[in-house]
């Protein structure tokens, strides 16, 4: 449990504070007299559902959205913020889910870009050595300055993330779901980084839905709803279960109640399979296993171990090198009539791919375009000469109102719903379709508590119904609860298989934990 912060801390003002912060997106008032105060030199969560209004305050802070009502005051002074430059100018930085990098620079130049100073930029860049050197060697945050950003894995991008708005004078620093990209190791490598920085005298913002996260990091967590403060507690004095209640307005399952499986038929198995990325360097080696009707396999691993390729490959997006694949026995991976995508979905194959915005989505069309994409020429949204437009916004609208999705507007642009609301539609799209198999993966990435509740559910409802699911999660407390067969890939390699009611759970996850870094297999 984090340190509480010091009777004498209380006395002084806020790093950052909020004062009737009131914000509206045409009829939706996404927040409601917003108060918050967030003691200096500490790690402060804000946590609610997806639309409660979290992130909405938060770019108001930063200055990305101007608020219609309300101030803001750092170090108890009020400040006008209209821009991110303005928040710099006080103190304020912040690291968004989505990293604002440009890939092809280096990490130095990526840092500077923006911030440049002085008379040339060799100089600039000099001295933005230097203290970038002392940045990283202060707070952990190591990363190689002269390497291309988009080589650099997910982890180690969020630390220039962290480096820029530290060299750009942040006393004050945002996260917003820091930890929904990253692997179980770089979570712990964050979350040393934060603890380093809060001892440093730095204040930490962290927006999330993780409640495990909040409990093991924060000092002190604001809980929103529906645009509002609903509570301001210290840590040390809530649970997980309150605050899930808190969020939600109601009690919350934060476990996956199920009955034992009742396997039937091999609906896909999988033998030999190798696929090869466009360098024709080898991501999956010779994988095989099969998923049965009334089951869900889950595959863990490490994030870039070969599970994406996989998942792909089997959703008929990616080529296979060698191997067999076959549906319900018939042979795919040597007949492309059959092993693409277009065909898959006429044979009962759902897939709600791990990339919700570049895969599962066209964001710059509206929620009921999105709702049918890849079932567009089904004969019920379509009549002799036009597409049937009723029927096509009248399935969006059923799907926004059985799975939660907020706001329920079936014209808005999939761009302006929150990542969890993107994902709910991914979902109903793929689910609502009653395949036979469901590839899914990373199903509740940026998902709130309620949602999770509410995905696990229908996830367990299928597999009852008797049909076959193949889940890929980086979560691995996800991959225990819902997986009644758990393989683990390493290095392109399946290492072995786990069951998991053979332990507790700190022992299972131990176990995983062992043949995700590649050190045992299981016996």
């Amino acid at each position: 449990m984090p340190d509480a912060p010091t009777a004498a801390a209380t006395l002084t003002p806020p790093a950052l504070e909020t004062r009737g912060v009131n914000k509206w997106f045409g009829a939706n008032h996404a927040n409601r007299d917003v108060s918050l105060a967030v003691p200096k030199g500490t790690i402060h969560g804000v946590i609610g559902e997806n639309g409660a209004g979290k992130s909405t305050i938060m770019s108001i802070v930063y200055g990305y959205l101007p608020a219609d009502s309300g101030e803001i005051l750092v170090d108890g002074r009020p400040v006008a913020v209209k821009s991110p430059r303005d928040a710099l100018a006080a103190g304020v930085g912040m690291v968004h889910q989505h990293f604002m990098l440009v890939d092809p620079f280096t990490v130095l130049e990526n840092v500077l870009l923006g911030a440049e100073g002085g008379v040339t930029l060799a100089a600039g860049m000099e001295r933005a050595r230097a203290e970038l050197v002392r940045l990283a060697r202060d707070y952990g945050l190591e990363v190689d300055l002269d390497r291309p950003v988009g080589e650099l894995p997910v982890g180690a991008q969020q630390r220039v993330e962290i480096l820029k708005a530290l060299y750009r004078g942040a006393d004050i620093l945002i996260l917003d779901e820091p930890t929904g990209v990253l692997t179980p190791q770089e979570t712990d490598h964050l979350f040393r980084i934060l603890r380093a920085l809060r001892e440093q005298g730095k204040t930490i913002v962290i927006i999330t839905h993780k409640l495990r996260e909040i409990m093991e990091l924060t000092d002190n967590v604001t809980v929103m709803r529906r645009g509002e403060v609903v509570a301001n507690v210290r840590t040390a004095e809530t649970s997980k279960e309150q605050l899930a209640e808190l969020m939600v307005g109601r009690k919350v399952l934060l476990r996956v109640e199920k009955a034992p499986a009742q396997p039937g038929p091999v609906v896909l198995e999988v033998s030999g399979l190798t696929l090869r990325d466009r360098s024709g360097v080898e991501r999956v080696k010779g994988v095989g296993f099969s998923v049965r009707a009334g089951e869900i396999v889950g595959i863990a691993g490490v994030s870039g171990n070969g599970q994406s390729e996989l998942l792909e490959a089997l959703a008929g997006m990616r080529p296979v090198a060698g191997g067999s694949v076959r549906l319900r026995g018939e042979e795919l991976a040597d007949r492309p009539g059959l092993f693409n995508a277009k065909a898959l979905r006429g044979l009962r194959v759902g897939h709600v791919p791990e990339d919700r915005q570049k895969v599962g989505l066209i964001t710059s069309f509206e929620a009921r375009e999105n709702a049918i994409l890849g079932h567009h020429d089904d004969q019920a949204y379509n009549g002799r000469v036009l597409m049937d437009r009723a029927a096509v916004l009248s399935r969006c609208e059923a799907e926004m109102e059985a799975y939660d999705v907020r706001p329920r507007d079936a014209r808005l642009r999939a761009a302006n719903f929150s990542g969890g609301n993107q994902q709910k539609i991914v979902l109903a799209r793929e689910i609502e379709r009653n395949p036979d198999l469901l590839l899914v993966g990373q199903p509740t990435r940026g998902v709130d508590i309620g949602a999770i509740e509410f995905i696990h559910k229908r996830l367990v409802r299928l597999r009852d119904e008797g049909k076959a699911i193949l889940l890929v999660s980086v979560e691995l407390d996800e991959i225990v609860s819902l997986s009644d067969r758990i393989l683990v890939m390493f290095d392109g390699r399946l290492m072995g298989e786990v069951a998991p009611n053979d332990a507790a759970l700190e022992q299972i996850e131990r176990r995983l934990g062992l043949m995700m870094a590649g050190v045992e297999a299981a016996a």
